[in-house]
């Protein structure tokens, strides 16, 4: 057999090979360590939060049930149901401190507070015999709650989109096109605490800030934009929690 004859057949033999080689796609699954240790605790309240920011949302009741529901089906732990605390209410009564009257006298409430007037509050999640007393009254379980800013939000900028164009034949092709945009959407920025019920002492928190930008012609409401956010946030809430799992595939050679 001449050296073109066996070159020949060694590559039809690899063409024969690689025909009849197939893949196939494996799924993996990689578990994620919860970042808060929870193996003694039965159970989890979720108290309520210090809210602030729009009043188009009651972030302190939307969170509250957000989070119930979601830990009902994503933890072991036993939620308890029960409604959440007006933590500004506590907060002021527990406290010397002079806060400011709203416009019409009264005092603040949640739509008329900042960032910066949250922090005000934030004593309340130091009073550890207010929270032990909380946790006595619940069987000791672990305590969540926080502050939660929520409030609408404007940013003008370039922004790319895709346009449609065809040439003179009719074909059809997608080009990016660059505008000067006035965009309106929300800001949701929450801290979650999590707090021993036995002892009343914060074990962890965990701070986000997430947005989101519409067209200034959209009239997307609030409520949607609040949940847009928080299902960018829920995952990482869940972490912290439970065991999460990171799901892939991996492709393997037959």
């Amino acid at each position: 057999m001449t050296g073109l004859t066996k070159t020949l057949a060694s590559l039809a033999l690899l063409l024969v090979a690689a025909g009849c080689t197939s893949y196939y796609e494996i799924p993996i699954e990689t578990p994620l360590q919860p970042k808060l240790d929870v193996s003694r605790f039965q159970r989890v309240l979720i108290a309520g939060f210090v809210a602030g920011g729009s009043d188009d949302v009651d972030a302190n009741l939307e969170t509250a049930r957000l989070l119930r529901s979601q830990l009902r089906t994503e933890s072991r732990l036993q939620v308890i149901d029960s409604e959440a605390i007006d933590l500004l209410t506590v907060a002021r009564d527990e406290s010397d401190i002079d806060y400011a009257d709203g416009e019409d006298g009264d005092e603040d409430v949640a739509g008329d507070l900042s960032e910066e007037d949250l922090e005000g509050y934030e004593h309340i999640f130091a009073n550890i015999s207010y929270w032990r007393q909380l946790g006595e009254e619940h069987q000791n379980p672990l305590i969540v709650t926080g502050t939660i800013y929520f409030t609408p939000h404007a940013r003008a900028g370039m922004v790319t989109s895709e346009r449609e164009v065809y040439d003179e034949f009719g074909r059809r092709r997608v080009v990016p096109v660059r505008a000067y945009r006035d965009r309106r959407g929300f800001v949701l920025s929450p801290r979650f605490i999590f707090i021993d019920g036995r002892t009343g002492v914060t074990i962890y928190t965990e701070t986000h800030r997430e947005e989101v930008l519409y067209d200034a012609s959209s009239n997307t409401p609030a409520l949607s934009s609040y949940f847009e956010l928080m299902d960018r946030l829920l995952p990482s809430f869940l972490g912290a929690l439970s065991d999460q799992s990171i799901r892939g595939s991996r492709i393997l050679l037959k």
